[in-house]
C-alpha cells in the first residue's frame, strides 16, 4: 500500500526505508532553511548532494550537520552560485558540464521573497531574475547532465495565486512595483518552466513539476519586517477564524522540505510530471475564491501555452536559445 503523506509529514518520514546510495543530486540555496534540510536527508539516505550557494563561507557553517549525517557514501560538495548574476550562472553550469558527472536530481530551492524594489546583475527585476531566470539559465546549460529518468524539482510557492507572469512588463517599467506582485510573478514562473521542461525532456524520462512547501519560518522572509510578518498573520487568522478554523501554525523546516524529497524520489514520474505539488501529495486547481493557506494551483500556473511562451520571453530574456 502507497504511504499517504500530508502538512505534518517530514522528510525522515517521506524517505523512511529509501536508500539513495549512489544517487546524485544538485540543490541549489543550501546555505540556510529548506536548502540545508532538503541536502541533510539527501546526504543521510546516501545520495551525492551537490549544493550551491552565493556565500560559500556562510554554507561551510550551516552544513555540519549535512556531512555529520552522511551515510552510506552520502556526501556534501559545496559549489558557488550567485543567481542574481548570469556571469556565475554560467561559470557554475559550465563547470558542472565541463566536469561530466550525471545529476538524478535536480532541486532548484533557492530563492529571494518580497523585496523591496531592485535589480539583478543583469538588470533584471530582482525576484524574477533571481526565482525564475537565475535558474532557467542554470538549469538548461546543465539539462544534458540530468539522467534518463532524471527529475527537475522547482520550489515554487503558494504566492503564486498572487500573479500571473507579465510578459509585457517583466521589470515593473510601466506599472507600479508591488513585493508580493513581483513574488506571484516569479513564482508562477517557477510552475511555468517546470511545465515546459516537462514537455521538452519526458520523451527520455525526465519529469519536471514544482512544490510548495507550506508556510515555513525561514530566512526567506528577512524582507517582510516583524511588522510585515505580524499583519500578515493577523490577516491569515482574521479569514481563518471567519471560515470557523483553528489559528495558522507554522510547519517546521523538515516539514517543509518533505514535499521535495517526496517529489524527487517517492512519487511516480507520471503522477507528478507538469504538475504542482504541496502537503505530500498532487495539488489541484482552484480558480475561485481560496483561502491564504488553502491548497489548490491555479490555471494559469499550468497553462502549457502560457508555459511555452514564458520560456520564449525568457529566452529573449537572457539573450540565449535552449
Amino acid at each position: 500500500m502507497t504511504q499517504v503523506f500530508d502538512q505534518y509529514s517530514t522528510t525522515d518520514e517521506v524517505l523512511a526505508g529509501v536508500s539513495l546510495a549512489g544517487q546524485r543530486v544538485l540543490v541549489t540555496g543550501v546555505s540556510a532553511g529548506l536548502g540545508v534540510e532538503t541536502a541533510r536527508v539527501l546526504a543521510a539516505h546516501g545520495a551525492q548532494v551537490v549544493g550551491t550557494a552565493r556565500d560559500l563561507a556562510k554554507a561551510q557553517g550551516a552544513t555540519h550537520a549535512v556531512r555529520d549525517q552522511a551515510r552510506d557514501g552520502g556526501s556534501l560538495e559545496l559549489v558557488e552560485l550567485d543567481l542574481a548574476s548570469l556571469v556565475s550562472v554560467r561559470k557554475c553550469a559550465d563547470a558542472l558540464v565541463a566536469d561530466g558527472r550525471q545529476f538524478d536530481v535536480i532541486i532548484a530551492n533557492a530563492g529571494v521573497m518580497a523585496t523591496p524594489m531592485g535589480h539583478t546583475a543583469d538588470g533584471f527585476e530582482t525576484q524574477f531574475g533571481t526565482n525564475h531566470l537565475g535558474h532557467f539559465v542554470f538549469v538548461n546549460r546543465m539539462a544534458s547532465l540530468l539522467k534518463a529518468g532524471g527529475r527537475l524539482v522547482n520550489l515554487s510557492s503558494s504566492g503564486h495565486r498572487y500573479s500571473d507572469v507579465d510578459l509585457i512588463d517583466p521589470g515593473f517599467d510601466q506599472t507600479e512595483y508591488d513585493p508580493f506582485v513581483a513574488y506571484g510573478r516569479s513564482k508562477t514562473a517557477n510552475i511555468l518552466f517546470a511545465v515546459e521542461f516537462d514537455r521538452r525532456h519526458k520523451s527520455r524520462g525526465v519529469r519536471a513539476t514544482a512544490v510548495h512547501p507550506g508556510g515555513i519560518q525561514t530566512e526567506l522572509g528577512r524582507h517582510l519586517g516583524a511588522d510585515g510578518l505580524d499583519n500578515t498573520l493577523a490577516s491569515i487568522n482574521a479569514d481563518l477564524a471567519a471560515e470557523g478554523k483553528p489559528a495558522f501554525e507554522w510547519k517546521t523546516v523538515a516539514q517543509g522540505a518533505a514535499t521535495s524529497v517526496w517529489a524527487a524520489f517517492v512519487a511516480p514520474g507520471e503522477d507528478i510530471g507538469a504538475r504542482y505539488c504541496e502537503n505530500g501529495h498532487v495539488s489541484h486547481v482552484s480558480d475561485g475564491m481560496i483561502g491564504p493557506i488553502s491548497e489548490g494551483v491555479r490555471s494559469y500556473a499550468l497553462d502549457p501555452e502560457n508555459a511555452k511562451a514564458l520560456w520564449a520571453k525568457s529566452e529573449d530574456m537572457v539573450g540565449e536559445q535552449f
